[in-house]
C-alpha cells in the first residue's frame, strides 16, 4: 500500500477523499484490511506529511478512525474531541489541516450511542463538560420540542442533528474554510459510524 506523498495528496480530488474514505471503510466492514509495513510509513513520513482528509471525531474509544477506515500512517489528520464538537482550537486544527498541509476533505464524524451527546439530551452539568455539552444543546432543543425524557431513536436524531450542526459551524466561522469549499478546493462533509457493525454512513 502506497505512502502519501505530497505528489499523491495534491492530485487527490475532494470526491477521490470520500472514495478512500468509503473504500477503507468497506474494507474494515469485511475484515479485508490492507497488508501494511507500519515500520516502512514510519521512516517515509519521518520527513513530512501529506495527509488526504481530516477527520473530526469523538474520543469514543469505539471509534478509532484510522482503523475504521482502513488507513495507515500519513494518511489522515485526526481531531478528537467529545461528541465531535466546534470551538475555536478545532477550527484551527482543521485550517491548519487543509489551508496549510493540503488535505481535501473535512469529515465530521458522529457515532451511535455516544456518551456526549447521551448526556446532554439528559442535562448532564458537571465540571468543565457543562461547557462543551452546551455545544450540543441546540441539536437537544431542536429534536426535543417537548422537552421530555428522550428515547434512544431521538438521541441517535441528535446525534445526527449535532454533526450536521458541526458543519455549519465550521463554515460560519472559518472564513478560510468556508471560502476553500466554495472554490472546490476541499469538501466538508458529515457521517456517523454505527458502533454496532462498523459501517459509515455519509450523510446527504
Amino acid at each position: 500500500m502506497e505512502t502519501l506523498t505530497k505528489e499523491i495528496q495534491t492530485n487527490i480530488t475532494p470526491d477521490n477523499a470520500i472514495t478512500r474514505l468509503k473504500d477503507g471503510n468497506n474494507r474494515f466492514v469485511n475484515n479485508n484490511m490492507l497488508s501494511r509495513s507500519y515500520n516502512k510509513q514510519v521512516e517515509i513520513t519521518a520527513e513530512g506529511q501529506a495527509p488526504f482528509a481530516v477527520i473530526l471525531s469523538c474520543i469514543d474509544s469505539r471509534v478509532p478512525v484510522e482503523t475504521i477506515f482502513d488507513q495507515g500512517i500519513g494518511d489522515l489528520f485526526s481531531t478528537r474531541v467529545a461528541g465531535n464538537i466546534v470551538n475555536e482550537d478545532v477550527l484551527g486544527s482543521l485550517e491548519y489541516s487543509c489551508k496549510v498541509a493540503g488535505s481535501k476533505l473535512v469529515l465530521v464524524l458522529g457515532h451511535t450511542k455516544c456518551g456526549a451527546v447521551t448526556a446532554a439530551c439528559n442535562n448532564v452539568e458537571l465540571g468543565n463538560i457543562t461547557s462543551l455539552l452546551n455545544k450540543i444543546q441546540p441539536a437537544v432543543k431542536s429534536i426535543n420540542i417537548s422537552n421530555t425524557k428522550m428515547d434512544e431513536n431521538k438521541i441517535e436524531e441528535v446525534s445526527i442533528l449535532n454533526v450536521k450542526n458541526s458543519i455549519e459551524n465550521i463554515r460560519k466561522n472559518s472564513s478560510i474554510l468556508a471560502e476553500m469549499e466554495r472554490n472546490g478546493e476541499i469538501e466538508i462533509v458529515g457521517a456517523t459510524y454505527s458502533v454496532g457493525n462498523g459501517t459509515v454512513n455519509f450523510l446527504t
